[in-house]
């Protein structure tokens, strides 16, 4: 594989367009906003999602999706509420088996389908991969070490993107289970505006790894509900994602939890930031998937219900704590 593209110009597009280059590929990127596509091209950056960064000179983006045409692997890298619509406008640029790699992480909203659901829907051709796992796009961007989950269900194909993909400090580690790396990444979102919400509460650092632990079970529930193997969850696109979202403020949606904590208004929480928090909009979608499909998540349906003006912050957090009390497994 020698040529990439990589549709989504927001923050993690751009730094996955950066890993691309590094790694020696012909990388496209394609922007929906004009500005980022002349500021990547003219002064190799990024400035409105990834201001401070230098990308490297061989990027090319444009606005154009036949710009696509050539790629011999495609990085979806759209905000998951927004992924359908997308790949629908890349779909007639998309040769039959081309490699779509998802990088979004989330539910839809009213289908309730994961994205790889979604990807069949609209080019059901493609051959799909998921790449998932703790990555903060400035920091992938910058060159520093990161190791993802990168499931494929054909074996050789996943090997191939790996090696693609691979540079000294983004490594790969190969899975099959799609279902397993897509539903960590979608609830890892949700938890992680709770874990936000106990830090803006002040409550303390022992409720913030209880939180953590409880809600890798309700995400390993979920997921095994869903088809996957808890095996995978447990690994750099479950585990480890919830416990780097879960613990800085650098993750957006963390940073609207700690908002609603402190007890500003979701509106507030939002106001200026131009980077999607995926967990806002997934949150309603994997309360509703879970009750479809008979799994208990009180820490996600709290966070959907604290988000949609249901319950105040501290109603919710006396709720979870006034559960009856249960055995751990």
């Amino acid at each position: 594989m020698k040529r990439a593209g990589v549709v989504g110009g927001g923050a993690w597009g751009t730094a996955l367009a950066q890993v691309c280059a590094r790694a020696g590929l012909e990388t496209v990127l394609w922007a929906r906003e004009r500005d980022v596509v002349d500021g990547v091209n003219a002064a190799h950056e990024n400035a409105l999602f990834l201001p401070g960064v230098a990308l490297d000179p061989a990027i090319h983006a444009t606005h154009d999706f036949v710009d696509l045409a050539r790629a011999e692997l495609i990085l979806a890298v759209a905000p998951a509420q927004h992924l359908r619509s997308t790949l629908q406008g890349m779909a007639p640029h998309v040769a039959a088996g081309l490699p779509v790699v998802l990088c979004a992480k989330g539910v839809e909203q009213g289908s309730l389908k994961l994205m790889t659901e979604v990807l069949a829907e609209t080019i059901p051709a493609a051959a799909p991969a998921v790449l998932s796992g703790p990555s903060f796009a400035g920091e992938v961007a910058r060159g520093l070490p990161t190791a993802v989950t990168l499931a494929c269900p054909d074996e050789e194909l996943g090997r191939r993107l790996a090696q693609a993909l691979a540079t000294p400090t983004f490594r790969p580690y190969l899975a099959q289970d799609m279902v397993g790396a897509e539903a960590g990444g979608a609830v890892k979102n949700v938890l992680a505006i709770a874990c936000g919400v106990v830090e803006g509460r002040e409550l303390g650092r022992s409720a913030h790894a209880a939180l953590i632990t409880r809600g890798f079970a309700e995400m390993t529930r979920l997921a095994v509900a869903l088809g996957a193997e808890a095996e995978t969850v447990a690994g750099l696109c479950g585990l480890g994602d919830l416990v780097l979202t879960c613990s800085s403020p650098q993750s957006r949606n963390m940073s609207v939890g700690m908002a609603l904590g402190r007890g500003q208004t979701l509106a507030q929480a939002l106001d200026g930031k131009l980077s999607v928090a995926e967990g806002v909009a997934s949150a309603p979608a994997v309360r509703e998937l879970a009750a479809r499909l008979g799994v208990e998540m009180p820490i996600c349906q709290a966070v959907a219900a604290i988000l949609a003006g249901e319950a105040e912050v501290d109603a919710a957090i006396g709720d979870l704590l006034s559960r009856p009390l249960r055995d751990e497994r």
